[in-house]
């Protein structure tokens, strides 16, 4: 799903809602996190997961195509970690009938 099917949806189950104002909502929730991780602190969202900042020390690593080494930078990566309702969802879906 990409983010316009995302706003779409929201709109059909919602039909007192514009596109417009839908819209405004996904880039609200979808900043507010950005914001958030930026500042380091952690958004944990029931039933669905949390996102977090993670520390990549810097590190020597390799060029695939030459083999030379090559410093990598210390650097901060955002995480996800699916909770508990969202993996047993995806797992239940994945499974054969029957």
């Amino acid at each position: 799903m990409i983010k316009s099917e995302l706003i779409q949806k929201i709109c059909d189950e919602n039909p007192h809602l514009t596109l417009r104002e839908a819209d405004v909502i996904v880039d609200t929730i979808f900043e507010e996190i950005t914001e958030t991780l930026a500042r380091g602190d952690r958004v944990e969202l029931r039933g669905f997961g949390a996102f977090s900042v993670r520390h990549r020390p810097a590190r020597e690593g390799r060029n695939p195509r030459t083999g030379e080494a090559v410093n990598v930078e210390e650097k901060f990566v955002p995480f996800f970690k699916a909770g508990k309702g969202l993996r047993e969802r995806v797992d239940e879906s994945h499974k054969p009938q029957g």
